[in-house]
């Protein structure tokens, strides 16, 4: 994997490429506008994410997608709602049994296909991997340490990625569990707005100790459903990116919860992939026969209208259980 296309240039896909061009190898970054492409290869910046990051020598930037799709393997660092159209895109110019890699975490929200599926559908014959795990954009283009999860049904496919994009500061990991990995990166998503919610209503640090813990159990419950493995659920793609998630006002997912708990206005401008993602997960869980309360309660308070406060009053007065 001499040659990586990143495609996608917001803030993940920027960070991503001074990962891949680090690790030793060539990279083209591919940019939806021709200016914001232009303006990556001539100042080696992204002027409009990351912009204190120097890029370094090396990357090359396009909004050709025939050139990006020249690659020995391709990073798709575009938001999950937006996945299938991408990959429309660069169908006709891939060649087959290119590796994909999917960079977002989510779930379709018109068909409630996991990313996996999205790709699998969109490029069928080009192998999908899913990039997992606790990272913030900002932090793994500074170059500070971060592991991340590669899974791929194909775990030569999957090592051989993880190799490609090894860094002494970013440490990938493994794995064949591609239906735990992209569980739980889309879960989290939605629980890290339940516990910005739980801040912003001040409900205080038992409450949300006791809200990550049971989301967990419900990640791990829909992933099993779906064949992945419960020790993934103890990983960098589940109990890793729930606690950083779930803790910070970095978090846009988090910060949304933050901004409904206090009446405020979110922002607009900002990708929050949990809003969509919450009304699919509770279709994709209810069409495995799978509990989620937490879940359900947040896609209730985004898109049906439910009271905050009648939401939590709804789940404390749920039946007592036997913990396991």
């Amino acid at each position: 994997m001499r040659r990586i296309g990143v495609i996608g240039a917001g803030a993940w896909g920027t960070a991503l490429a001074k990962v891949a061009r680090e690790a030793g190898r060539e990279v083209v970054l591919w940019a939806r506008r021709d200016g914001l492409a232009r303006a990556v290869a001539e100042t080696g910046r992204n002027p409009d994410y990351l912009t204190e990051i120097a890029l370094g020598p090396g990357i090359a930037a396009t909004a050709d997608p025939a050139e990006a799709a020249d690659a020995d393997a391709l990073l798709l660092a575009v938001p999950a709602q937006a996945l299938r159209e991408t990959c429309a895109l660069f169908a006709p110019h891939l060649a087959p049994a290119v590796p994909v890699a999917v960079c977002a975490k989510g779930i379709e929200r018109d068909t409630a296909r996991t990313m996996s599926e999205v790709a699998g559908e969109a490029l069928p014959g080009n192998p999908a991997a899913i990039l997992s795990g606790p990272t913030f954009a900002a932090e793994v283009a500074r170059g500070q340490p971060t592991a991340v999860t590669l899974a791929c049904r194909d775990i030569g496919i999957a090592e051989a990625l993880a190799e490609a994009l090894a860094t002494p500061a970013f440490r990938p990991y493994h794995t064949d569990d591609v239906a735990g990995a992209e569980i739980g990166g889309a879960v989290k998503n939605v629980l890290a707005i339940a516990c910005g919610i739980v801040e912003g209503r001040g409900l205080g640090e038992n409450a949300r100790a006791a809200l990550i813990t049971r989301g967990l159990a419900e990640m791990t419950r829909l992933a099993r459903a779906r064949g992945g493995r419960a020790e993934t659920m103890m990983g960098l793609a589940g109990l890793g990116d729930l606690t950083l998630t779930c803790a910070s006002r970095t978090s846009r997912n988090y910060s949304h919860g933050l901004a409904l708990a206090a009446g405020r206005k979110a922002d607009e401008g900002a990708v929050v992939e949990g809003v969509a993602t919450s009304a699919a997960l509770v279709r994709l869980a209810r069409r495995h026969g799978v509990e989620m309360p937490i879940a359900e309660a947040v896609e209730a308070i985004l898109h049906r209208g439910a009271e905050i406060d009648a939401a939590v009053a709804g789940l404390l007065a749920r039946p007592r259980r036997a913990e396991a």
